[in-house]
């Protein structure tokens, strides 16, 4: 892979700092904190996620039991009764009870043994399988990191919306109650017979449309707040959070760091090399079903006509054999095969490369929305402030009778319009920040600790050592 040294949107002497594990704790938002816990305990995605974890570690056993003899014992008991003409005798291992005509006769065998069965992993099948099933729990496990990443970033990116959304709203209502002074004003010079008919139907036009404006941003805002729900795993009737403001929601500042380190903090990248590795060993599971399969069967066991004497020296059974499978002719059903799990492989190997360029993309994306949302933003506030003074000298030259109600309407609109901008790019510096975090991993980092009991000696780091990555590699 061609990894760049430094990042296309920072210097590269950028300092190489990484988010925690508990980011989002700096954004100082008590509410934000309680519904990512809710989120992380409850979310349904994040429970689907942890079962498939649970169902690769049980593949991995089952890969593995191929590994091992399979043991089964055998026990059976029968009796047998018959009735006897005149003239039958008995044979041995029989009982007869009565004579005559009425005689009859029992019959008693008890056998108990144990089977064996073991294939000679030859050709590495059977070892590849499992190699494959392991490589594959540690892609469940990446997976369900990359899906807990997701989920933790939707609800914080949902609460953010739901924040630009209530100020928008009291940005609407502010410029409402702004608007309708002016419009009182506008009536009373109507009145007095120094304004027209017109200056009295612009501004009640104005202030028409910033009222049906409020409906909108409230419906918006409800809706985040439900959307909330299915996040957190609970119906949008428990949402109890009520949104504040974002301009109190602090926004910490996180450096890039290195991109050569950006490929180990990611558990998406993680995912698809595990993927990549499984698929290879996949690959030698199909070329050893060229070669014969060799088993080995035994047996051993008692049999008797007496329960008493079941266990003894001369009710012993032992046997061994051999058993040997070449395929021959198949019409092309493992060549297929092979050639399936070599064209998987390239598939795989072509997402993992698009997986790590992603991660590039992903990084200077954010780096570069938060770059130009932090210079946008400290302008937009300059032109707030420029158009608040103009509002203001507009409705103050106004009651003087110096200024027609256009200059009013113009200055009012460009406020309002400047105000509501003003939210918007404050919500998109957040979310830029917020993708930032999610683009370097959201602090996630493969564990060092041993996998469970199912992988001994196994650890994630030792992963991608247990084959070379190829292009093309083993599948050629």
């Amino acid at each position: 892979m061609d990894v760049p040294t430094a990042y296309r949107a920072t210097r590269a002497s950028e300092s190489a700092a990484w988010p925690s594990a508990d980011w989002w704790l700096g954004f100082q938002s008590p509410q934000l904190n309680t519904l990512i816990e809710q989120a992380r305990a409850q979310n349904f995605d994040i429970a689907a996620a942890i079962a498939r974890v649970r169902q690769a570690d049980a593949q991995v056993r089952i890969a593995g039991a191929s590994l091992l003899p399979d043991i089964s014992g055998n026990g059976s008991g029968s009796w047998q009764h018959e009735g006897l003409g005149t003239g039958s005798s008995s044979r041995v291992g029989t009982s007869v009870k009565g004579g005559g005509s009425n005689a009859s006769i029992d019959f008693h065998s008890y056998s108990a043994g144990l089977s064996a069965t073991y294939e000679l992993d030859f050709w590495g099948r059977n070892r590849a399988g499992r190699q494959s099933a392991v490589a594959s729990a540690m892609f469940s496990r990446f997976d369900q990191q990359t899906v807990a990443l997701t989920v933790v970033t939707n609800v914080a990116n949902t609460w953010f919306t739901a924040l630009s959304l209530a100020d928008r709203l009291t940005v609407a209502r502010r410029n409402l109650a702004d608007s309708e002074q002016t419009l009182a004003v506008v009536r009373g010079r109507f009145d007095a017979g120094t304004a027209s008919q017109l200056d009295l139907a612009q501004q009640e036009a104005l202030v028409a449309g910033e009222r049906a404006l409020i409906p909108n941003f409230a419906s918006l805002l409800e809706q985040e707040l439900i959307a909330l729900g299915i996040l957190t795993g609970q119906p949008p009737e428990r949402i109890t959070v009520q949104p504040g403001t974002l301009t109190a929601l602090a926004l910490p500042l996180v450096a890039s760091g290195l991109p050569s380190d950006l490929l180990a903090r990611r558990p998406d990248v993680a995912s698809a090399e595990a993927q990549l590795i499984a698929q290879n060993f996949s690959i030698t599971v199909a070329r050893a079903a060229f070669f014969p399969n060799v088993q080995l069967t035994a047996s051993g066991g008692y049999q008797a006509a007496a329960l008493n004497k079941l266990i003894t020296p001369g009710g012993a059974l032992a046997s061994l054999t051999e058993g040997l499978t070449l395929p021959i002719f198949d019409g092309g059903t493992l060549r297929g095969q092979l050639d399936l799990a070599k064209g998987r492989y390239d598939e795989l190997l072509a997402d993992y490369r698009k997986a790590v360029v992603q991660a590039f993309t992903d990084v200077d994306t954010a780096l570069t929305a938060w770059r130009f949302t932090s210079e946008q933003e400290a302008l937009q506030r300059l032109a707030v402030d420029a158009a608040r003074r103009a509002a203001e000298i507009a409705r103050a030259q106004m009651a003087a009778g110096t200024v027609d109600i256009t200059t009013v309407l113009t200055a009012q609109t460009t406020l309002f319009s400047d105000e509501d901008t003003l939210v918007q790019v404050r919500l998109a510096r957040a979310q830029a920040l917020l993708n930032l975090y999610k683009a370097m991993g959201g602090g996630w980092q493969a564990s060092s600790q041993p996998l469970p009991e199912q992988f001994p000696g196994l650890t994630p780091g030792m992963i991608p050592g247990a084959v070379a990555l190829p292009v093309g590699g083993n599948a050629r």
